[in-house]
């Protein structure tokens, strides 16, 4: 059976087995580990450890996208990322960086970062332009609204169809400025302008966007989705998001995007062997 690849940066994934991206917060406040690793040298060792644990991709981020969250701006993101983007160099992962900020992406892609993961989906002034030349993955994700509103009122025609139709214009834009399919994900974007019931129903829709032929990222870990259907507080929910990350790959996801590396390794090898 051939297996789809994923080409980001200095690596090819075949896959044959889903990926793992550890989520990796230098931000004061991102809604689960806001403040643990703003230090960079903390960072640096939370991003070892979880590549220890089996992480395929590290995705750094200098700006929180939870509901509610403030913008910060360039120059500040920059500080936050990139002394940890230069320390990783070498670490034998991929490197991801999470902005939607076209001057941080050009700076992390003259750094040697491996791939974008853009909550905008490079919708910004100049962003199609700064990647067009380079060889770095592309996740785009779609959202609906802004951080600071995008919880308010959500409202879908139809929720698989409506993000199935936005990620394929996007992939559309990318295929416009020279991008091959090959350094393509997209991402449904679970929690961003979506009520718990968009949320259930797009995951048990998420064939359809596996049907568009690219890799498919789920990002699920620790949600608040998960908060509402099992009243656990954002520390507790490790079952939760082992049983949703699960069901993603179940469903066709080839990455999933956790901040509890180690269990969510064990769990997809006991998936793995059984199918």
């Amino acid at each position: 059976m051939n297996h789809p690849l994923l080409r980001c940066g200095s690596f090819t994934f075949n896959l044959r087995q889903p990926l793992i991206m550890g989520v990796l917060n230098v931000t004061p406040d991102s809604f689960s580990d806001g403040g643990r690793y703003e230090n960079s040298a903390a960072a640096v060792r939370h991003a070892h450890q979880m590549i220890a644990e089996g992480a395929d991709m590290i995705d750094i981020g200098g700006e929180s996208t939870r509901p509610g969250a403030m913008p910060v701006d360039t120059q500040r993101e920059l500080a936050r990322v990139l002394p940890v983007l230069r320390e990783l160099q070498g670490c034998g992962a991929a490197l991801s960086i999470d902005t939607q900020k076209p001057d941080v992406m050009r700076a992390a892609i003259d750094a040697g970062v491996d791939l974008i993961n853009d909550v905008n989906a490079l919708q910004g002034p100049g962003a199609l332009e700064i990647i067009a030349g380079a060889e770095v993955g592309l996740c785009i994700m779609h959202k609906q609204g802004a951080p600071q509103t995008m919880q308010a009122h959500p409202v879908y025609d139809d929720v698989v169809t409506d993000v199935k139709h936005f990620l394929q214009q996007r992939m559309a834009a990318l295929a416009q400025v020279g991008i091959a399919r090959e350094r393509m994900i997209i991402d449904p974007g679970f929690g961003f302008g979506k009520t718990l019931a968009h949320n259930i129903t797009l995951l048990c829709g998420l064939k359809e966007l596996v049907n568009l032929g690219v890799p498919v990222l789920v990002g699920l870990s620790r949600k608040s989705m998960l908060g509402k259907i099992t009243g656990a507080d954002v520390h507790d929910r490790l079952p939760a998001s082992l049983a949703a990350a699960i069901y993603g790959v179940l469903q066709g996801a080839a990455i999933v995007r956790v901040h509890d590396v180690a269990a969510t390794k064990q769990a997809l090898q006991v998936i793995e062997a059984i199918r």
